[in-house]
């Protein structure tokens, strides 16, 4: 009989479910979402102000309307015929690295700089230099500068959450990657070229800082906008034409006017 493989993540037993050692009938309406998706990537339960953190980060890649590829996959496999599963499924798989990548490629680009910084002892010089890098290799660093936004709204939210969460009290390295992306957006600038810190750029430095490694970073951005893709592929199913053309561009709102959270 072969050895039995191991699993540190979930344990099933009869009437019994526990998540790195938690009920999860325990877990249930007493930590938030955010919490629980940090207790599955890390092993551990993180106090209730990261949790909201992370869920901030999960809220932030929601979706993004129907121009992303993933969108426009998930609509086109909708258009067909296809399920809610297969639709959802194909805009998953649009995902990569120039698409919902960038947090992972971002965060080795923070962790190069931060190498260099406690070498150089000079953030603004280890910038430089990683800059310097991608470009004699023809590369872009990911995370800076945007198609649409000249300044992410989600950026400055999250660097003010993480900051709420007293994030920086708790990070015992210097430079931090929040340094790091702002030394970078600083070198980047004096380039003569404004790039500011996008979305992905905040949520690489906060996961960096948060102790999460670069590998499974993306992760989020798959676990958030599974939730847009079944809106999308929804509404394609339920007010469009079968096998109509999903023109990425020619489209109109005709959702909601604009509302304020009254909380």
């Amino acid at each position: 009989m072969n050895e039995p493989w191991a699993t540190a993540i979930t344990k099933i037993e009869p009437n019994r479910v526990a998540v790195r050692g938690y009920d999860i009938a325990d877990l249930m309406g007493r930590v938030s979402f955010g919490e629980v998706v940090h207790l599955l990537l890390t092993g551990e339960l993180s106090d209730p102000a990261i949790g909201q953190l992370v869920e901030a980060i999960l809220v932030s890649s929601v979706d993004h309307g129907a121009t992303p590829p993933s969108a426009l996959a998930a609509r086109t496999v909708a258009s067909t015929g296809g399920s809610l599963s297969q639709s959802v499924a194909a805009g998953i798989l649009a995902i990569n690295a120039s698409h919902g990548g960038a947090i992972e490629g971002c965060a080795h680009a923070l962790s190069r700089v931060i190498t260099i910084a406690r070498l150089e002892g000079d953030v603004e010089v280890a910038a430089e230099r990683v800059i310097a890098e991608y470009k004699e290799h023809g590369e872009r660093i990911p995370g800076f500068g945007h198609r649409l936004h000249t300044a992410d709204p989600r950026t400055k939210r999250l660097f003010d959450l993480a900051a709420a969460a007293d994030l920086y009290e708790e990070v015992d390295t210097t430079p931090t990657a929040l340094d790091a992306a702002r030394g970078l957006e600083r070198a980047f600038a004096m380039r003569g070229k404004a790039l500011p810190i996008n979305v992905d750029g905040a949520i690489a430095a906060v996961l960096f800082d948060l102790g999460y490694e670069p590998g499974v970073m993306n992760g989020f951005f798959i676990i958030a906008r599974a939730a847009g893709l079944v809106a999308q592929a929804h509404e394609e199913q339920t007010r469009m034409k079968r096998m109509r053309r999903v023109d990425p561009v020619n489209h109109v709102y005709d959702g909601p006017a604009n509302r304020s959270l009254e909380r």
